[in-house]
């Protein structure tokens, strides 16, 4: 089977990023630092001049305020998936971790145990929003053989694909990086992930981290 790439990004900035405040399925929009990097990053993608096949966005607003922009600047549609949607937190949704902590220690204690089955009280374990995240990879790589595409999607999703692709499994803490609006590249091949280049904020503009 040819080789598939996919560039990753994560959505621009949000209010609720600034904030730590877990969004989940929730639907908040960009800020104006997160319009700005999404405009950046377009603008970067069409100076590389690379091609690309398609772009896969999660359908929610803050992903597809970020795709909108490269959307305009390659002339590519957009392609909405509900499997792109970042983890459901369940009870987490719209707190910060330490107001989870004050409100609700024991969903809180049970989640820093890091059980993989733990549902976080209505919202999604980890280990099924791992299989909903590869499983729809997979299906995009399965669509686009020996292509290149663009997914749009959340920092969850990324972090999914980042451990399957490192063999880092579920486990453990995340020890890497996923920047608002950076390029992240994996490629896949008869079932195998690969890391090609993580974590790329060389077209963002250090100035806007004053706003």
């Amino acid at each position: 089977m040819p080789i598939t790439r996919f560039c990753l990004i994560r959505h621009g900035e949000t209010d609720w990023n600034r904030e730590r405040r877990l969004q989940g399925h929730l639907d908040i929009p960009l800020n104006a630092r997160g319009l700005q990097q999404a405009e950046q990053l377009a603008a970067a993608l069409g100076r590389q001049q690379l091609q690309f096949a398609a772009l896969h966005v999660s359908e929610l607003t803050r992903a597809r305020q970020t795709a909108s922009a490269i959307s305009r600047q390659l002339g590519l549609p957009l392609q909405t998936h509900p499997a792109l949607k970042e983890r459901h937190y369940g009870a987490f949704q719209g707190r910060t971790f330490d107001e989870a902590r004050e409100h609700i220690p024991h969903i809180y204690r049970l989640h820093q145990e890091r059980d993989l089955h733990f549902d976080l009280q209505g919202g999604e374990s980890l280990h099924a929003f791992s299989q909903r995240i590869m499983h729809c990879m997979q299906q995009l790589a399965e669509q686009h053989p020996g292509e290149q595409i663009l997914v749009v999607s959340h920092g969850g999703v990324l972090e999914m694909v980042h451990r399957t692709a490192s063999g880092q499994g579920l486990n453990g803490a995340r020890n890497f990086p996923i920047p608002n609006a950076a390029l992240n590249w994996v490629s896949y091949r008869d079932g195998c992930w690969e890391i090609e280049k993580w974590a790329d904020e060389t077209h963002l503009d250090s100035s806007l981290d004053e706003l």
